[in-house]
């Protein structure tokens, strides 16, 4: 296997707003014989007012700012330590500075989900194209995942849920067209070019809009439906101009999408009750367990054991390098979860149509990157339709933008 050096650049920490001390601007002299000073001191009861230890001219009322409290004193002699509540001059300054830095802060993590995808995407076309396993190359995938997610809530990184049965109930039906849409889409990658791949999967929108009519009743708006035609015209033009064009490939990616979208719809049609509703990142971090529990047994039957000692032996008599295979499928395991994490963390920030639009733009950007990594050639046909397909679907995501929301709870989108 002809390895390449490939180093992932440290990536910029999360930015956190920055703790400025404001100029307090305090009036230059209060109007003190207006207060009655005396009065309304004898008057509040419950407040913790200090003597002063300072004495003060009786013949007057002084006010005295020092360490950004007042001493105010009155005709008998008597100081009192009043701590004054500062009013920030610059509170737009404020907001602004802090908006900024919540930009900033999504704007690398933006950069973070792109750049962990296009690792993954690398990485795992460079393990299946040497080890064509696709089913215990997912199942490795998932166990790195389980892995991490266990590491998370040992250390209480995240917090653990209490699973109930009825969460369970429904969990396992997702967990299952899960593990079937993460195969289905390693099958594609070991058969066709990344950048095809994802090429295809950009018809997802058109199969959401499909079962939430047959199975949610569901009806499209006229702009949604409008949106699905550059789509589907553009993934068919591609298909058709596409060099390494292989029928499996292509209806592995095609199946993918069925059971991504389908995941979604069941994920909205059995929703549980609110007050059991799991947040997102738990809800994945246990689909993502009980995956790698349903794929081991699957992967071993469909595919025998190809992980074990010995026939990594036996493989690399043949010339495999088993190092850069273990290395690159473990880092391509690390990023596919990592992603997905950082993915959620996102949507807890954004709308998620904004979601659905940064998503069309990570597709655009995974392709781009694929096509200029692996040297894949394209044809300006080729690139029309992948142009087209990728242009429907960000209109897809701003025409959703224009939808009424429906009654029923939101289903739940798990990250690509």
């Amino acid at each position: 296997m002809q390895s390449t050096a490939l180093t992932l650049s440290p990536l910029t920490p999360l930015l956190r707003p920055l703790n400025k001390n404001p100029n307090h601007r305090y009036g230059s002299l209060w109007n003190l014989s207006s207060l009655k000073p005396l009065g309304l001191l004898r008057s509040i009861n419950g407040l913790s007012f200090q003597k002063a230890s300072h004495l003060f001219s009786c013949s007057r009322f002084n006010a005295r700012r020092i360490n950004e409290s007042f001493l105010i004193s009155d005709g008998r002699c008597d100081g009192f330590k009043v701590r004054a509540t500062p009013v920030p001059g610059n509170i737009g300054d404020t907001n602004d500075s802090s908006g900024l830095a919540t930009s900033m802060q999504l704007g690398a993590m933006f950069a973070i989900w792109y750049i962990l995808n296009i690792y993954f995407n690398i990485f795992n076309k460079q393990v299946l194209k040497v080890y064509t396993f696709p089913a215990t190359v997912t199942a490795f995938h998932f166990g790195c995942g389980t892995l991490i997610i266990l590491i998370m809530w040992a250390s209480n990184l995240y917090h653990r849920p209490k699973l109930t049965r009825s969460q369970l109930a429904v969990i396992i039906p997702l967990a299952i067209v899960h593990t079937l849409g993460n195969l289905l889409t390693n099958v594609s990658i070991g058969r066709v070019n990344v950048s095809f791949t994802h090429t295809i999967k950009a018809m997802e929108p058109f199969f959401t809009v499909l079962f939430s009519v047959l199975f949610l009743g569901e009806w499209p708006t006229f702009w949604i439906v409008f949106s699905l035609i550059p789509v589907v015209g553009g993934v068919a033009l591609a298909s058709f101009t596409e060099a390494s064009f292989n029928w499996i490939g292509f209806c592995s990616a095609m199946a993918s999408n069925v059971t991504n979208q389908s995941r979604n719809v069941l994920s909205k049609k059995f929703m549980v009750k609110n007050e059991e509703t799991l947040d997102n990142i738990n809800l994945f971090s246990i689909i993502t367990i009980i995956s790698f529990m349903l794929l081991v047994p699957a992967a071993i039957l469909l595919e025998g054991v190809k992980f074990s000692p010995s026939y990594l032996q036996s493989a690399a008599n043949q010339g495999l390098n088993i190092r850069e295979l273990c290395i690159r499928s473990l880092l391509a395991g690390f990023c596919l979860h990592s992603y997905q994490q950082v993915s959620y963390m996102i949507l807890q920030m954004v709308s998620p149509v904004t979601h659905s639009v940064g998503n069309c733009v990570k597709r655009v950007v995974v392709i781009i990157a694929s096509v200029i990594f692996f040297q894949t050639p394209v044809s300006p046909i080729n690139s029309l339709g992948t142009t087209l397909a990728l242009t429907g679907v960000f209109l897809y995501s701003k025409a959703k933008q224009l939808k009424p929301k429906p009654k029923g709870g939101e289903s739940l989108k798990v990250a690509e």
